[in-house]
């Protein structure tokens, strides 16, 4: 496949995963009506509020997920990733997962998310995803298939550490999605710079879907939802609004890239 159109959807999802749900069905016919064949979701698309509320209803949010997801890829012969809803993880725990679902509605790829959230921000921000969430297996996840180029998985938090994004690169990546909810803080600091990095030093494409605006009570996310192409140019930012942002990714320009600066090949450690 040489060219894929791809979407990015940028949501403000609220603690209550019908109404959450709804806006994604909306959002992913929009997409899929617009020709993306590759449609990403943010982290926490199904509930976004308080994390003890997240972990008392895991159990139906994931049942809701893993069953109107399938759905929609069959629906619209889509294939869509998922970025982090809660799963149980047995423990009194959940797992924050991302999954890619493909065109005939099967779960094809999953990835519990490894890097977990626990900072101080400031003295009115601080967050200890671990209270919640159990870690995921220490691996590097890349879906691979006959109809799309090699996709990695990871969320959020997980930017920080491009020692994960190295391994994707060994496995052979070419789109790195991170669905996120980047605090409001961070993200003006952090979020580009990061994004265009990661696509820069492993000449991939990377998809970034995020949320967006306040959620509950007191929760604020950083929007700008990107899709970046592996010489670090954005082709799309969808700025502070829901919506959905598009790009074509040319995976003939992404080995032209690697054959131009082929880094990759250079690395000695």
């Amino acid at each position: 496949m040489k060219k894929i159109k791809a979407a990015a959807i940028q949501l403000n999802s609220q603690p209550d995963v019908n109404v959450s749900l709804n806006k994604v069905e909306k959002r992913v016919r929009e997409a899929a009506e617009a020709g993306a064949k590759l449609i990403c979701l943010p982290e926490n698309f199904a509930f976004l509020g308080d994390e003890r509320e997240k972990l008392k209803q895991s159990a139906e949010i994931s049942k809701q997920v893993e069953k109107r997801l399938p759905e929609l890829a069959k629906q619209f012969g889509v294939t869509i990733n998922g970025g982090g809803y809660p799963t149980q993880a047995g423990n009194g725990k959940i797992y924050n997962r991302s999954i890619v679902v493909n065109p005939n509605g099967k779960i094809v790829a999953t990835y519990d998310k490894i890097h977990l959230f626990d900072v101080d921000i400031s003295d009115e921000e601080t967050w200890r995803e671990s209270d919640t969430v159990q870690a995921g297996k220490r691996e590097a996840v890349v879906y691979k298939s006959d109809n799309l180029p090699a996709i990695g998985l990871s969320i959020c938090y997980d930017l920080r550490f491009p020692e994960l994004y190295r391994k994707m690169a060994d496995e052979g990546v070419e789109i790195i999605t991170i669905p996120s909810a980047f605090t409001r803080p961070t993200g003006e600091a952090h979020w580009e710079p990061m994004m265009r990095t990661r696509a820069i030093e492993n000449s991939s494409f990377l998809i970034a879907a995020a949320q967006t605006g306040v959620h509950g009570e007191k929760r604020k996310t950083w929007g700008h939802s990107m899709i970046i192409d592996p010489w670090g140019k954005i082709l799309a930012d969808a700025g502070t609004e829901p919506g959905v942002i598009y790009a074509d990714l040319d995976m003939e320009y992404l080995k032209e890239v690697r054959k131009k600066l082929p880094s990759l090949e250079h690395r000695v450690l």
